[in-house]
Parts: C-alpha cells; sequence; structure tokens
C-alpha cells in the first residue's frame, strides 16, 4: 500500500468538517497541559484536510501546476480552557464569510461538546508567481460554501 491510498481523517457534517486529534507528550507544556501555540497547529492541520476533503488534496500539485495557495492574513484565538495529556479532541472547521480573495473560517477545538479554544481565522487566495491575491475560482467557493 502506497501513502496515496491512504484516506484523510474526517467528515463533513452540513458545512463542517470534522478531524480528531489525540494529544501526545510533544503537545504538552511543563504544567501537562497543551501549549497554546499548538491548538494553531492543530487548526492548521485541520484546514488543509478540509481543503483535502474538498478534492484539493495534492498540495505539491498545486504549488507547482495552478501555483495558488492560502496564507493566513488574520487569526483570532478564544482559549477557553485547557487540553491535556491522551485527550482526543475535535477539531471542526467551517467557512463563515467569503469575500472575492479571502474565506474567514470558523474552528472550534472541542472535547466531547466543551469548546475548548474557538479560532477565527481570515485566509487569502494568493497567486504565488505574482505574490498577489486573486478571486477564489467558483468552483472551490461552491464546495466551500456554508450550507443552508
Amino acid at each position: 500500500m502506497s501513502c496515496d491510498d491512504i484516506t484523510p481523517r474526517g467528515k463533513m457534517v452540513g458545512s463542517k468538517f470534522i478531524f480528531p486529534i489525540r494529544i501526545y507528550y510533544e503537545d504538552t507544556d511543563a504544567g501537562g497541559v497543551v501549549y497554546y501555540a499548538n491548538y494553531l497547529r492543530f487548526a492548521e492541520r485541520t484546514r488543509t484536510e478540509f481543503l483535502r476533503h474538498l478534492g484539493f488534496g495534492n498540495q505539491q500539485e498545486i504549488l507547482e501546476k495552478d501555483r495558488f495557495a492560502f496564507m493566513v492574513r488574520h487569526v483570532e484565538a478564544d482559549y477557553r480552557a485547557p487540553a491535556v495529556l491522551d485527550d482526543l479532541l475535535t477539531i471542526t472547521c467551517e467557512m463563515i464569510e467569503q469575500k472575492g480573495a479571502t474565506a474567514t473560517l470558523l474552528q472550534e477545538i472541542k472535547r466531547g461538546e466543551d469548546v475548548l479554544v474557538e479560532v477565527k481565522v481570515k485566509a487569502v487566495y494568493v497567486n504565488l508567481e505574482k505574490r498577489r491575491p486573486m478571486r477564489m475560482p467558483c468552483d472551490l467557493i461552491e464546495k466551500m460554501k456554508v450550507l443552508p
């Protein structure tokens, strides 16, 4: 079996992509809780798997052929409660707004039903050759669109 045969974890529920993450020792700080910056890593990983789930999975091909990428422009994180070693978390990702070249994504990092961290990310769709924002393609917008 090649790495290409392995399907990514995660699933869509309505307009939300849900991705599980287990907390390992390396994720924690000296106090035994998840280091605050790691929540941003978990959110990034979930956004990547969300795009992969939507059919934009071959990142290398996209970078070489299409020459576009999402770049984070702004992040807000609201830390409400800590995660600890061996917790199983679910991270959601949902597009809540789209305008031209930007998408605003709401992500919740949860343990069970409890929201530990809420992350709001504004990402810009960028042409890598020109290093300029460009309007997101209609097919990508449709796939990411908030469902009624």
